[in-house]
């Protein structure tokens, strides 16, 4: 399946590990052209340095040492990488501050970074957004906000609110010709993401969770990647406002 990306050009929060790093991989093998940023200068050199070895084509691969909780950052780096690409298409926030303290300082964090770094890059790239003929807005969400889990933490409530706001965005954006969605993750595993250090810090925990998964085991950042590929492609040109969740089946709801 061709998901008419070649040559689109991406920015991405949060693409130097994890699920960010394969959203990067797996747009690059569509033949993207993708910007990254994360808050470490060297990880972003090493993982731009590496991301270039599959670019194909033409297509550059750009990264900048960026705090998504500082909107002048946010707004310099998305102008620079649209100023390079000659526009944008896709953007992508991936940023979390994984915030699972039920304290006030917690609460401010996820605020900060989960929901106002996904309004500070969506508010920066939308007047480049606008411009093109294939524009599409996709923020990582998790199925912590779908359903009771872990107790009220600050990560479940503002991964909801985030897909509350881009649900509202596709809304307001449709005219504009600009989709809008959402992916939400459920237990993913890689070394030195979350379920890697419970893997190793809390086995009960870990076995726990995999215990639940109906397919017997934890999906892949990869896997994440390739649903944030499809819904963010022309490929998906009629879908926005959506909510796709990536998760084996470990929630038990039922979707309508």
């Amino acid at each position: 399946m061709d998901l008419e990306l070649t040559n689109k050009r991406v920015v991405l929060t949060g693409g130097t590990r994890g699920i960010g790093r394969a959203i990067a991989e797996r747009l690059l093998q569509e033949g993207c052209w993708v910007g990254i940023c994360a808050r470490n200068a060297e990880e972003v050199a090493r993982a731009v340095g590496e991301l270039r070895q599959l670019a194909l084509g033409n297509a550059q691969v750009i990264g900048m040492a960026v705090d998504v909780a500082d909107t002048q950052a946010v707004v310099a780096w998305v102008a620079a990488a649209a100023a390079q690409f000659g526009g944008l298409d896709i953007a992508i926030a991936n940023v979390s501050a994984l915030s699972g303290a039920p304290d006030e300082a917690s609460w401010r964090l996820a605020m900060e970074i989960d929901m106002l770094g996904t309004v500070r890059l969506v508010e920066a790239a939308l007047p480049y957004l606008a411009q093109s003929a294939h524009a599409s807005i996709v923020a990582i969400s998790s199925t912590a906000a779908l359903e009771a889990f872990g107790g009220p933490r600050p990560y479940n409530a503002v991964k909801a609110a985030v897909i509350n706001y881009m649900s509202n965005l596709a809304t307001v954006s449709a005219p504009k010709n600009i989709r809008a969605n959402t992916v939400s993750p459920g237990t993913i595993y890689f070394d030195d993401g979350i379920w890697g250090r419970r893997k190793r810090d809390q086995p009960d925990v870990y076995a726990g969770a995999l215990a639940n998964n109906p397919l017997g085991r934890m999906g892949t950042p990869q896997e994440v990647a390739n649903a944030v590929a499809f819904i963010a492609s022309p490929a998906a040109g009629f879908i926005t406002g959506a909510n796709l969740v990536v998760d084996g089946g470990f929630t038990r709801r039922v979707q309508f």
